[in-house]
């Protein structure tokens, strides 16, 4: 059974720093890819960064790139997501997903639709 497990969340200043872990379990090989996806009350869930398989290729939403970088230690089966100069607006439940595109990844990571199993979520509040 396929699982990912999302933790590292919670509650943060404005400017401070938090990281996320992905640890995932259950999968019979290694070309899975994750992405972390977000979801703030009344808001649809949107993507916000991805990482093949390898850790060869990275993506972010634009509102996230330069402050979040993803990464990977696939001997550990978990994927990081490093959240700097956090703002008000990046407040979230933050989820990992895991998917496996073969073809066209850069335009389609950011798509709910293309990902098969989900985390829990982790709740990350950025406030004064």
């Amino acid at each position: 059974e396929v699982q990912l497990q999302a933790s590292g969340g919670g509650l943060v200043k404005p400017g401070g720093s938090l990281t996320l872990s992905c640890v995932a379990s259950g999968f019979t090989s290694d070309d899975h890819i994750i992405g972390w996806f977000r979801q703030a009350p009344g808001k649809e869930r949107e993507g916000i960064s991805c990482i093949s398989d390898s850790g060869r290729n990275t993506y972010y939403r634009e509102s996230v790139r330069g402050r979040f970088t993803i990464s990977r230690d696939n001997a550990k089966n978990t994927v990081y997501l490093q959240m700097n100069r956090l703002k008000p607006e990046d407040t979230a439940v933050y989820y990992c997903a895991s998917t496996v595109i073969k073809y066209g990844l850069e335009y389609r990571w950011a798509s709910t639709h293309e990902y098969d199993y989900w985390g829990q979520g982790t709740q990350v509040t950025v406030s004064s």
